[in-house]
C-alpha cells in the first residue's frame, strides 16, 4: 500500500528518509556525500513523485521505492 507523504508529520518523513539512506550502504563515488545531502535527495524524490512510501502489512514496515519499480510489480500481479 502506498502512503501519501503528506499523511506523515515532517519529522517522521525525515526519519524514514534518514533510515533508508543509512541502510543503503557505503558510498562508492569519488566524493563522499554527506548524510544530510543524501536525505534531502531522497526527500526531493518523494516530493516529486519519483519515489513513494510503501507499507508492507506482511512485514509491518515502511520502505521507499522508485515509483517505476512499484508500477512494474503491479503489472505483474
Amino acid at each position: 500500500m502506498i502512503i501519501p507523504i503528506d499523511a506523515l508529520e515532517p519529522d517522521t518523513l525525515y526519519s524514514l528518509a534518514e533510515s533508508f539512506v543509512l541502510r543503503e550502504g557505503t558510498d562508492y563515488g569519488e566524493e563522499e556525500v554527506p548524510l544530510e545531502v543524501k536525505v534531502q535527495q531522497v526527500l526531493a524524490r518523494l516530493r516529486s513523485g519519483e519515489a513513494v512510501l510503501v507499507y508492507s502489512e506482511l512485514h509491518e514496515s515502511v520502505d521507499i521505492k522508485r515509483k517505476e519499480d512499484i508500477q512494474g510489480q503491479e503489472e505483474n500481479n
